[in-house]
């Protein structure tokens, strides 16, 4: 999905600098990478579907502004 693929992106620019010689880039560069894994497994797998199930109809709010069932 899109999410997957921003995901490998971000992950393939902050990676390299956790190998870098200069320890502050390594600190950003692991607290960024250590973020982004996060919010991928964490905040995507589970958070985002307890917050879509929780707000039910509302989730949906203007489905006929993409193109859905009209009445």
């Amino acid at each position: 999905s899109v999410i997957t693929g921003a995901v490998l992106i971000l992950l393939g620019v902050f990676l390299p600098g956790c190998f870098s010689s200069s320890p502050q880039t390594q600190e950003i560069c692991i607290g960024i990478t250590v973020a982004i894994l996060l919010d991928a497994t964490i905040v995507r797998l589970f958070l985002v579907p307890s917050f879509m199930m929780l707000l039910g109809k509302w989730n949906w709010w203007n489905p006929k502004a993409w193109g859905g069932q009209r009445d």
